[in-house]
Order: structure tokens, then C-alpha cells, then sequence
């Protein structure tokens, strides 16, 4: 059997190919964009409010902790462009760094909670028999109680503060994206050439990393999008009750304590703007999750 040489032309033609590979990645990105509008507008949104935490400490005119008790409850000015709070601490800056925060516990919850949730979907998938039933009635309990009540049980269990807040709520997101995962992973424990990779001799954690996990990450991707939102929102909530983020970190459910109850007529601005960030935020998250949703969704692909 004659080897072919490959030919200088043959050489050049590879070298293009790899060179136009990478920009597949950026072409996907513009076709998504350009199908996907309202997804669009959820990744701006995201992306703004995101973008913001992070260099909140080179947007933000004023210290977020800094009392002014002679600017207290001021009007929005060109001074202070979303007014001040009771204390006079400015609301554009606390607002900033309060996105800082609701991102850290948001993401940090939600990948803690998607990732315990794949190994153990994939894992009750997988093994089935006992493992699974043990594994499901465990879940089940968890999942039997709202995620703020359950949130709210963690809470008063191991205190308040951002690490508690975030343990709070990944504990009730593990059996939400346990059991969508699972269900993705049982029609792909089905199919022959899981059994063919047993018969091999492969390893248990072999078969579940190279055949399972990668056959599932579409439906993980859209409820850990999903996961997103839901942890902002319970984070807002647990520290509206006083019982999430404490003081002096900026948290907007702590802006909204402070301004929905005694200044709701005198100084609205105290609650509407903090109250404005979180639904901008959790709807652009869900616009985007809805619309990766139509993306890695075959049955909606096809329609």
C-alpha cells in the first residue's frame, strides 16, 4: 500500500482550514445573536449589571459605606444622580457594589448547586437499582420544601452572611438540577454504545466523563442559567427578612429594607431603584436562559 506525500498545496489547504477553525467559535456567537434578539437583549442586560460589579470601584463616584447625615434621603441630583439613602450613603454606588454581591452569591450558588446536581443525576442515572432509589427519595425530600423556605431553615441553622447565604441556596438548587440531569442522563444510559463501553472493560468513571456528561450539558447549561436568577432572587429576599447579607456589605434586598417600609412616600427612590436592579437583572438572565434553551433544544430546533 502506497503512502501519499502530502503536496505543498494539499499542506497550504490545511493551514488555511486551521486557521479558519477558530472562527467557527465567533460565527456560532454572531448566529446566536442574530436569532436569537430577545436573548440578546438578556445578555446586554446581564453583561451591564455584571460588568458593573466588577469595576465598581472605578464607577462608583462615592464610597458605598460612607454615611453623609447631611445629605440624608436627598432627591436624585447631579450631585447623587440616584439620590441617598436614610443614612446618606449614595444609592448609584451602592447599587454597583450590590450587584457585586448578588453575582458572587448568585453564580457561586448556582455552579455549586448545577455541579453537585450533574454528579449526582448522572451518578443515580447510571448505577440505577438502589443507588438511584436511595439517591431520589433523599432528593425528594429536599425538593418537597420551597427553595426560600428551605433557604430559610439553613439560615437559621448556621447564621447570616454571604457564605451561609450562599450555602442557604445551593443546598435546595442541587435536587432541581439533579433531577433534569437525571432524566437526560437515563435516555442516554439507554443507549447501546454505553453497554458496548461496559463490555469493553471500561471504568465506571470513564463511561460516566466521556459518554454521559457530555451528553447532557445542554440541559445543565439551561437550568444552571435558570439557577442564576432564582439565587439572586433568594438572596434579595433573605436579606430583605434580615436574615441573608448584613451590613455594611451593599446588598439590594438590604436597600430595600431600609427603604420600602419607612420612606415608601417620602423618598421612593430609596426602594425603586434597588427593586429596578433585581428585576432587570433576573429578567435578562431568564431571557437569556429561555433562548439558550431554543438553541440546545433539538425538539425546538426543528420547529
Amino acid at each position: 500500500m502506497a503512502v501519499l506525500d502530502p503536496t505543498p498545496a494539499s499542506v497550504a489547504a490545511l493551514d488555511e482550514a486551521y486557521a479558519v477553525a477558530p472562527r467557527g467559535v465567533w460565527a456560532t456567537i454572531v448566529r446566536f445573536l442574530r436569532r436569537q434578539p430577545v436573548g440578546t437583549l438578556g445578555i446586554v442586560l446581564v453583561l451591564l449589571f455584571g460588568l458593573a460589579g466588577i469595576f465598581a470601584d472605578f464607577l462608583s463616584p462615592y464610597n458605598p459605606t460612607a454615611n453623609d447625615f447631611a445629605a440624608m434621603t436627598e432627591a436624585p441630583s447631579w450631585a447623587h444622580w440616584l439620590g441617598t439613602d436614610q443614612l446618606g450613603r449614595d444609592l448609584l454606588s451602592r447599587i454597583l457594589y450590590g450587584s457585586r454581591t448578588a453575582f458572587i452569591v448568585g453564580l457561586t450558588s448556582a455552579v455549586a448547586g448545577g455541579i453537585s446536581g450533574l454528579v449526582l443525576g448522572v451518578s443515580s442515572a447510571y448505577f440505577g437499582g438502589r443507588v438511584d432509589l436511595v439517591l431520589q427519595r433523599v432528593l425528594d425530600i429536599v425538593i418537597s420544601f420551597p427553595l426560600i423556605i428551605m433557604a430559610l431553615a439553613v439560615v437559621s441553622i448556621f447564621g447570616t452572611g454571604v457564605q451561609n447565604v450562599i450555602l442557604a441556596i445551593t443546598i435546595p438548587l442541587i435536587p432541581r438540577c439533579s433531577r433534569i440531569v437525571r432524566s437526560s442522563a437515563l435516555a442516554i444510559r439507554a443507549v447501546p454504545y454505553v453497554d458496548a463501553a461496559r463490555a469493553l472493560g471500561y471504568g465506571h468513571s470513564r463511561i460516566i466523563m466521556r459518554h454521559m456528561v457530555p451528553n447532557v450539558m445542554g440541559p445543565f447549561l439551561v437550568i444552571i442559567t435558570a439557577s442564576v436568577g432564582q439565587a439572586i432572587l433568594a438572596e434579595a429576599s433573605l436579606s430583605y427578612l434580615g436574615l441573608g447579607v448584613q451590613e455594611p456589605v451593599p446588598a439590594w434586598g438590604l436597600m430595600l429594607q431600609g427603604g420600602a417600609e419607612e420612606y415608601a412616600t417620602t423618598a421612593p427612590w430609596i426602594a425603586i431603584f434597588p427593586g429596578l436592579a433585581i428585576m432587570l437583572t433576573v429578567f435578562g438572565i431568564n431571557l437569556f436562559g429561555d433562548a439558550l434553551r431554543d438553541v440546545l433544544d433539538p425538539k425546538l430546533r426543528i420547529r
